[in-house]
């Protein structure tokens, strides 16, 4: 059996909080913090899942209206002991530098690009946990068959849980969190072969 490095160690007896992953420089890149446990990405990205967050970070900041902007990779401060990394996020919050995470009131929309290994979490926890925050608009991107596939959901606020907008392939219309249209089969490369 392997000893585990000391700073995976969890600081207190509780386990892990949202601050303590900006005094972690030795976790792997795109460590979150899901129900107070740290989760890692354990294998590599892939190709269809790495183009179609390039492509539509590109696209996203040619349609996001001023005072929006486009985060890719940054954590959100759902509470004390959840702070996951969505593959990208709308955001209001102002500029700056320094700036490590946001909170949910700051985030508009999330997306999640669906991965074998985080499948469950995209799916499931995270869709449960991001409406919990508040957060209005979530979009969970699948595979399918090399095109991408757009799950969207928007926020009952009666209830605080996520309602299906609709399933989409090819293009994507909707008029909230603002007027977007995306050419979805443009966002990756056709399969070879």
């Amino acid at each position: 059996m392997t000893a585990l490095p000391d700073w995976m160690r969890p600081p207190r007896a509780e386990g892990w909080f949202a601050e303590d992953l900006d005094r972690l420089p030795e976790a792997p890149r795109h460590t979150e913090l899901i129900d107070g446990a740290l989760v890692f990405m354990l294998w590599p990205q892939r190709w269809w899942h790495d183009h179609l967050v390039t492509m539509l970070t590109v696209a996203l900041m040619e349609l996001v209206p001023a005072g929006t902007r486009v985060g890719r990779e940054m954590t959100i401060r759902l509470d004390p002991r959840n702070r996951p990394e969505p593959d990208l996020l709308l955001t209001t919050a102002a500029y700056d530098d320094d700036r490590t995470w946001f909170e949910p009131e700051e985030v508009r929309l999330v997306i999640e690009v669906v991965s074998p290994e985080s499948a469950h979490r995209d799916r499931t926890v995270k869709l449960r946990k991001y409406a919990e925050a508040g957060i209005p608009h979530y979009w969970c991107i699948e595979d399918g068959d090399g095109a991408p596939v757009v799950h969207v959901y928007e926020l009952d606020e009666p209830t605080g849980a996520y309602a299906p907008a609709g399933i989409f392939r090819g293009t994507l219309q909707r008029p909230v969190p603002f007027a977007i249209t995306l050419d979805l089969d443009s966002l990756t490369p056709p399969r070879s072969g």
